[in-house]
């Protein structure tokens, strides 16, 4: 997904191989015919086997393993047994959206180690990370014009913004700000003014549906290895990001001296749907000031100042509070286990989890509810069937990835390893002793959208264990391997200090479309037969996985790198 100005230093934009055109979205599979179709699903797994080819077989999967994906299957598809979509509304709908370190997570957090430990999982508890900085929430939005003839406004608050005093009424300034030099422009006009600074966003039309499935010649294509090749221009792009982010901040302190009581901003998309993450700092001390600032829908923001343009005055009321939260600068992680049935494994460990923290325009759904709904059903699943695994199996819901993977890679830091850290006697990384013992993790972060295949990360040795793994939900449509990297979300908190980490391969859906990091990121987007096939698959895998004789391969280690620097 693009970067956009306030999200570079946020390195948690969801990047993954998508066609360079839209297809229809395929109609929609019920949930009854899913369920229909797992009923006979162990009678031709033995005939699926049989007709795969001999380097897809090796290692084949036992009768045994086979009986207890027939168990997964009929415990995560059945109506009467399914939660993925009651945990899903309400991590969305009654707890969304969940900022890191704002009550609303806090209590999302509660309600969720209440339901593990309701399922009898052991080890449940939130584990202390730090510091991340104040939290911030937004208690009332209310934009709207006034005059020269009243409408509301599609807007919200940005994270991290102070709200206005109070319900706040004045005119409209459009104000072209693109280089320092138009500062002067405007200097001494703006004072007790709601400015937009923009040009109108271009809404060009659309002949394509924004969602769609992955077809079988983009999955065919995905599962190709692209030779590495030079990017020109990378650092370039960089560097201008980077400049246009610093003159964002100058016009911040521009209009903060000004006296401007609001900032109106348009969002990037059309359609009503708003687009918005973070205006201000979560430091007080060291952060800039910022004025209270507003996302708006480009369609209300292009009639106002189309309005200006004409020359008609545009009157404006803004009523936005806001809240920071400055009682505890650290945050959480949350973590619970299913023990192992193998004394002589006890140590060893499969993980699976997702980020917890959404932003605040939605109800955080799709990004990440989906993820973590889904992988608090797979354990779940497993727990309530009661298969035994020879390895510890262990979720942990991260907070902080959308500042930066920030809970995942303190997690890193407490128990395996610091990627930036030398070990003075290999010139490798510095691993902890839990390091060894960490057998894979699972990663589920890009929407909805069912489970196609996996992301080797670049570990070419897992690909004939997975192969086999997946023969078995074919007829669910997960068919791929691809060798290629995904980035943005917390599987890279594992790679990067050369632990097995893997993120599915998911269909896009219109996750970059329309509802990541946006107003339309909420569960009437949640497609119910995608939830419960991936918490399935994802059972199915930690299950394998954790019954190995043997831990999966693993890459090199890596050697350590340098701590990135932003401005």
């Amino acid at each position: 997904m693009k970067r956009t100005p306030n999200s570079w230093r946020h390195t948690t934009c969801k990047r993954y191989p998508v066609a360079a055109s839209s297809r229809i979205r395929q109609a929609k599979p019920k949930t009854e015919e899913i369920v229909r179709k797992h009923a006979s699903v162990f009678v031709v797994l033995a005939l699926l086997l049989a007709v795969v080819p001999i380097e897809a077989q090796a290692p084949a999967l036992s009768q045994s393993d086979l009986a207890v994906i027939h168990q997964i299957r009929e415990e995560g598809f059945d109506p009467k047994t399914s939660k993925v979509m009651e945990i899903i509304s309400y991590l969305s709908d009654v707890y969304g959206p969940r900022l890191t370190n704002s009550p609303d997570i806090k209590e999302a957090a509660k309600w969720t180690t209440d339901r593990m430990t309701e399922w009898h999982l052991a080890n449940v508890h939130l584990e202390p990370w730090g510091p991340f900085g104040r939290g911030w929430s937004n208690e009332r939005t209310n934009v709207q014009v006034i005059a020269p003839h009243p409408f509301p406004l599609i807007a919200y608050a940005k994270a991290w913004t102070p709200g206005t005093d109070g319900s706040v009424t004045a005119d409209a300034v459009f104000a072209r700000i693109t280089k320092e030099e138009d500062f002067a422009k405007f200097k001494g006009q703006l004072k007790g003014k709601f400015v937009l600074t923009a040009a109108i966003p271009e809404n060009p039309e659309r002949f394509e549906a924004q969602a769609h499935r992955y077809t079988d010649a983009e999955l065919a294509d995905l599962a190709t290895q692209q030779v590495p090749a030079p990017q020109p221009g990378q650092d370039d792009r960089r560097a201008q990001f980077l400049a246009q982010r610093e003159f964002q901040l100058k016009v911040q302190k521009f209009l903060v001296d000004e006296g401007a009581a609001a900032w109106i901003e348009p969002s990037r998309s059309d359609d009503g749907t708003v687009f918005v993450q973070q205006g201000g700092g979560r430091d007080k001390e060291k952060d800039p000031t910022a004025p209270p600032r507003v996302a708006v829908a480009s369609e209300n923001y292009g009639r106002i100042v189309r309005m200006i343009e004409k020359k008609v005055p545009v009157t404006m009321l803004v009523d936005i509070q806001n809240k920071f939260w400055d009682n505890d600068l650290n945050s959480f992680n949350i973590i619970g286990e299913i023990p192992c049935s193998d004394k002589a494994k006890a140590d060893e460990v499969v993980m699976l989890g997702g980020h917890f923290d959404s932003w605040q325009s939605g109800t955080g759904a799709t990004d990440n509810g989906a993820g973590s709904a889904v992988m608090l059903e797979a354990m779940r699943i497993l727990k309530t069937t009661g298969v035994k695994m020879r390895r510890t199996v262990r979720i942990g819901l991260w907070t902080g990835e959308e500042q930066g993977l920030l809970g995942s890679r303190a997690y890193m830091k407490q128990h395996f390893g610091d990627p930036n850290a030398e070990d003075p006697a290999t010139h490798l990384i510095k691993v902890l002793p839990e390091h060894a013992k960490l057998d894979a993790y699972y990663n589920i972060d890009n929407g909805t959208g069912k489970i196609r295949g996996v992301y080797l990360q670049g570990n070419e040795m897992v690909a004939p264990l997975f192969n086999a793994w997946m023969v078995p939900f074919h007829d669910l449509g997960m068919t791929t391997l691809t060798i290629r990297n995904t980035g943005g979300t917390d599987h890279l908190s594992y790679d990067a200090v050369g632990l097995p980490g893997f993120q599915f391969i998911q269909d896009p859906m219109d996750y970059d479309t329309r509802t990541h990091h946006s107003n339309m990121d909420v569960y009437e987007r949640i497609q119910e037969p995608d939830m419960k096939q991936m918490a399935v698959i994802v059972a199915s895998f930690v299950y394998l996985t954790a019954n190995r004789d043997e831990m999966l391969p693993r890459k090199p280690l890596p050697k350590a790198q340098p701590v990135r620097q932003f401005p």
